[in-house]
């Protein structure tokens, strides 16, 4: 059986071992020396290692440093080294360890008196009283209630352990105590665990429990820690598993049941006992036990009017509070103020829901509205339910939800919806909590709800708002021209706000100047009765007052799909410099246009960007001007991702079969500044990708070919590929997927092979990663035809690349053998030693499923020296990784391990999560191999804490060999249940390891 710190260091993983001259943190001591006894027996003066002699005498040091200062007698100390057997010459030995300690150690620290020794030292020099300190201090974080902390300092208290405590010292007193402090380490463990519990952690946990209850089995607190966590991760039938487990093996070692704890927390689980189902504190930080989310907007200072509206939905929530579920819905045109009004409305409510109050913007102006489930995510970790217990699908997100909310008091209030459809998932199920909804449209179809239509201001109200915005003064002097220009804004909350703010902002003018202007440009108020026309009414406003140049800024960038857009992008939209662009961007927020999202981004409120946009249709002349801006951010896009792919991947040649580009884009000089910008632009970058698609689209000629829109649906699918780190990292992996399938239905409709053949070939990598190999097989096939038709290198290497990688996990050896050799023969044909590298090491790959471990190991060690010599650290690491599957399959496994864990950091080191949890399975695999089951099941765990690796059929794959660990590690109820679950993966996408899983099991005999 593996020793404890083995399984604690894969917990650590893949963070470097610590030195041990830094072992203890801040150890600082009067004598400037410092001692350990959680590991080997050692002594420090600074930096410095002192030499601490023989076994005996680091014997002898440790029993006075476990005295804490109190002096041991010589009796003591002979009968602490050698037991009943001293030596003839046993206190002259004493006396000559003492002496050479003297020597090592500063004067004074050692003294002798009352027939004995004594070190005098103070708590800090000493790691175990280091220990002891931040223990008591956990304690006392955690009886105040800050759990956080408590973890925090228990933590780092047990980072002070290096191994065995005093190990390799002789003597019965060492061994005694070495008992004890290994007894005490579980101790903290368990509650450190036990706190990762309270906060959250659970998925994390139960690859440390997994090792834990391996090395200690009968511990059964350690057993009852792991069925918790495997319950909150939603592994409920391995929970389960653990107990029966559990009660087999205290039945047959000590012939006893388990103890009333167990018992009681399996049926709490067989009953899914709700209390069970969350942390009694699930954030990761200090937080009150009970979360209560406060996400309300804040209301305007100056909120006027709406008296009526304000007591109605004031009465209904105030009763909703604590007898009924309610509903209130607030209908009208855009800028008539229902955001407004349902944000005072909801902070005054706030008495009536002491649970909380939810917010949500379902951008229901946009192409894209908010999806009900990403909604449910949001709340739900709002609410205090961790990632990992968040379900997937919309439905059971929904019942989470529902039950959440059972028993509380909470304000759901969700603004802009689009129609009913969206909102019902959203509304909560129980007594006592209410929905504010607002939206352009009628609520009608939302049962039970009270709908309120909003309409415009009186022409009091209005004025009073107009009034406390300009200023009592200057609208007392002009009363006739403020009642004209609140008319001229046609009542809108919106356009009064808007109007009211420039005239405060411009002090040289007068109200009457303003009202003049209004007059001027009013010409068509009576289409106000249009929603609509009416928001651009009122937004004409703000647009009429600004100078040319900002108004072609407004109108071209509100052309730009995504969420927000960064300085450097709107300055090549723009076609300006960046400082100039600048400018007219900050105009553009002071005028309330545009909002400062963070330094240096930009964002539309949708209804003004929906204003924009018909601005840009009206008076961007030529027309082809609002293209040229679109096409111009798009080349900058691609100009800066293909940078981004050079600096991170030096020596590959897919830049330069990219597009040409006009703009230069940014430029970076290390790889982390560059991921930083890719990771930061994704979603507009993907957003720009599939604009571009829909723009290449109807614009085809009479005869089928394309009207001048190749260049941007080539540009659009190269940028997509130059990005493939958003896709290969596990982030951003369903909007990448989204651009590659409009992009590839775009070039397919245009009768772009060129296009359409990367479109697909970006397209395989996708299905490939989340394991659809049948899928990005076709893709990858189409793309290989297509490429050959267009004559483009770049599919014709890449597809058969991937092909072969989908025939090996396919189990077509031979096909994927005769696919790999013709894309190293495409890569060399184009002088891409990279793409050289990559087959090479997946070409390893199918000939250790051939056998032929010798060139497996051979040809991954090929692609590794490629990497190496061109500097290539994330490449090195798929290399590595190869090399370390060969080597696990030749039996070298400790060279495998080696391999794999170096994989492993640099995976970490790159950013690509998914590939950190694949080499985790592989690590499991190599573990596994070597006979070590508690580190092979700590790996596998990890592999699935990590989330996204590789979708269904990897999970059913880790779940394989996590039950061949668990088996050999006597738990078999678990590992049953493992098996199960891969199964059922595994028949579903009729893959071939279905065989395995099924023998696995055949082999079993059912408990």
């Amino acid at each position: 059986m593996e020793g404890l710190t083995d399984q604690v260091r894969v917990v650590a993983a893949p963070e470097a071992p610590r030195a041990p001259s830094v072992t203890a943190a801040p150890l600082v001591a009067d004598s400037g020396v410092r001692f350990a006894v959680l590991g080997p027996v050692r002594a420090w003066r600074g930096g410095e290692a002192l030499p601490s002699g023989t076994p005996q005498q680091r014997a002898l040091l440790a029993v006075l440093l476990l005295r804490d200062g109190r002096t041991a007698t010589v009796p003591e100390l002979i009968d602490a080294i050698w037991g009943d057997d001293p030596p003839p010459q046993a206190l002259a030995t004493i006396r000559t360890y003492a002496s050479r300690l003297r020597k090592i150690l500063d004067p004074g620290l050692l003294v002798t008196g009352s027939g004995g020794y004594a070190l005098r030292t103070t708590a800090a020099v000493l790691d175990l009283q280091l220990a002891r300190g931040l223990s008591a201090e956990a304690a006392t974080a955690r009886a105040a209630g800050d759990r956080a902390l408590a973890r925090t300092l228990l933590g780092r208290a047990l980072d002070l352990w290096d191994g065995e405590p005093l190990a390799g010292v002789p003597g019965p007193h060492a061994e005694t105590e070495r008992t004890r402090l290994a007894e005490w380490r579980l101790q903290l463990l368990e509650t450190r665990l036990d706190l990762d519990l309270e906060v959250g952690h659970h998925a994390e946990a139960v690859s440390e429990l997994t090792a834990l209850t391996a090395a200690h089995p009968l511990r059964e607190r350690l057993r009852e820690l792991l069925m918790l966590a495997l319950y909150r991760s939603g592994r409920q039938a391995e929970a389960l598993a653990v107990y029966a487990d559990t009660r087999r093996l205290l039945a047959d070692e000590l012939g006893v049941d388990p103890r009333p704890e167990l018992s009681a927390l399996q049926q709490r689980i067989l009953r899914a006992d709700a209390e069970l189902a969350c942390a009694e504190d699930p954030a990761p930080a200090a937080a009150p036990a009970h979360v209560r989310p406060a996400q309300l907007p804040a209301t305007v200072a100056d909120f006027t009017g709406r008296a009526t509206f304000v007591n109605e939905l004031g009465e209904i929530l105030s009763a909703a509070g604590g007898q009924v579920m309610a509903v209130s819905a607030l209908a009208g045109i855009g800028g008539v103020g229902k955001t407004t009004l349902a944000v005072h409305v909801a902070h005054a409510a706030r008495p009536h829901f002491p649970d909380g109050q939810l917010y949500a913007d379902l951008q229901g102006t946009e192409p894209r509205p908010a999806e009900p489930v990403a909604v449910l995510g949001s709340f739900l970790r709002a609410l205090g339910t961790p990632d990992t217990a968040i379900p997937d699908s919309p439905a059971d997100r929904a019942a989470l939800y529902r039950s959440t909310l059972d028993g509380r008091h909470v304000l759901v209030l969700l603004d802009n919806a689009r129609d009913a459809a969206q909102v019902r998932p959203l509304l909560p199920g129980t007594a006592g909590c209410a929905t504010l909804v607002t939206s352009r449209v009628r609520m009608a179809g939302l049962a039970g709800a009270h709908l309120v239509d909003l309409d415009v201001m009186s022409p009091e109200e209005a004025l009073q708002l107009f009034t406390r915005i300009v200023g009592e003064e200057r609208v007392r002097a002009e009363r006739q021209a403020a009642l004209d220009v609140v008319g001229a804004c046609g009542f809108l909350p919106l356009a009064i706000r808007i109007a009211a703010s420039r005239l405060a902002a411009r002090r040289t003018w007068t109200v009457s100047v303003l009202a003049a202007k209004l007059a001027d440009e009013r010409r068509r108020l009576d289409e106000l009765q249009a929603c609509d026309l009416a928001i651009k009414a009122t937004f004409e406003l703000g647009y009429g007052q600004l100078e040319p140049a900002q108004q072609r800024a407004f109108r071209l960038l509100g052309l730009a799909d995504g969420p927000d857009i960064s300085l450097s992008a709107a300055a090549a939209a723009l076609d300006r410099p960046e400082h100039d662009t600048e400018d007219l961007l900050e105009a553009l927020v002071d005028c309330s246009l545009l909002e400062s999202a963070a330094p240096g981004r930009y964002r539309f409120h949708d209804l003004v960007r929906l204003y924009a946009r018909a601005c840009a249709e009206r008076d961007e002349q030529p027309p082809s001007s609002r293209d040229a801006a679109l096409d111009r951010l798009l080349d900058f896009y691609l100009a800066t991702a293909s940078t981004v792919y050079a600096v991170e991947r030096p020596g590959d040649r897919l830049p330069a079969h990219l597009s040409a580009t006009h703009y230069a884009g940014l430029r970076f000089t290390e790889p982390r500044a560059a991921l930083d910008w890719l990771y930061a632009e994704a979603d507009p970058l993907l957003a720009c990708v599939r604009q571009a698609s829909v723009r290449s689209t109807g614009r085809t000629k009479a005869d089928g070919t394309s009207a001048g829109k190749t260049g941007v649906l080539r540009q659009a699918v190269d940028l997509l590929w130059a990005a493939k780190d958003l896709a290969e990292s596990g982030a951003n992996s369903k909007q990448y997927e989204s651009a590659a399938v409009a992009l590839r239905d775009a070039a397919h409709a245009a009768k772009d092979p060129h296009a359409e053949g990367r479109a697909r070939t970006t397209l395989t990598n996708v299905h490939l990663v989340a394991g659809r190999f049948d899928e990005a097989d076709d893709e990858a096939r189409q793309a290989t035809a297509l490429a050959r038709e267009a004559g483009d290198p770049l599919p014709s290497c890449w597809a058969p690349n991937d092909r072969g990688i989908i025939a090996l996990y396919q189990a077509r050896w031979a096909d994927g053998e005769r696919y790999l050799l013709e894309a190293i023969e495409n890569f060399r044909t184009d002088g891409n030693e990279v793409g050289e590298a990559s087959a090479l090491c997946n070409l390893s790959r199918i000939h250790v499923e051939l056998g032929r471990l010798t060139s497996a190991i051979d040809l991954a060690e090929q692609g590794i020296a490629i990497y190496d010599r061109i500097g290539l650290p994330l490449r090195l690491a798929n290399g590595r990784y190869a090399l370390g599957i060969a080597l696990t399959e030749a039996g070298r496994l400790g060279e495998a391990q080696t391999q794999l864990t170096e994989a492993l950091s640099l995976f970490h080191d790159n950013r690509q999560p998914l590939w950190e949890g694949v080499t985790h399975f592989r690590l499991a695999v190599a573990h596994l191999a070597a006979h070590r089951p508690t580190l092979a099941a700590a790996h596998a765990e990890q592999a699935l804490a990590s989330g996204g690796i590789g979708g269904e059929w990897r999970r059913a794959t880790v779940l394989t060999v996590l039950g061949k660990a668990l088996r050999r590690l006597g738990q078999r109820d678990r590992a049953r249940v493992c098996w199960l679950d891969a199964e059922v993966v595994f028949k579903q996408l009729k893959s071939a390891e279905l065989t395995e899983v099924q023998a696995l099991l055949a082999a079993e005999i059912p408990t």
